[in-house]
């Protein structure tokens, strides 16, 4: 049974990817998947800065463009 204190979830509504970008210091050799999304971009950037603050990127899933601090 679904707990009601909890608002369904509809992935349409989540347009900000962040990524902890550890090809930056060469520990990878795959793409970077996202780790989160969030469907405010404010959100999405102190994910990233308190994660990874040297390296992380937060990308508009819906445009493909970066988001800036």
């Amino acid at each position: 049974m679904p707990d009601s204190r909890l608002a369904p979830t509809n992935p349409a509504e989540y347009h900000f990817a962040v990524h902890s970008c550890g090809y930056k210091w060469e520990q990878g050799l795959q793409p970077d998947r996202a780790v989160a999304l969030f469907a405010d971009s404010a959100a999405a950037l102190r994910f990233g800065k308190s994660m990874w603050s040297t390296t992380f990127e937060v990308i508009d899933i819906t445009t493909g463009e970066r988001v800036c601090a």
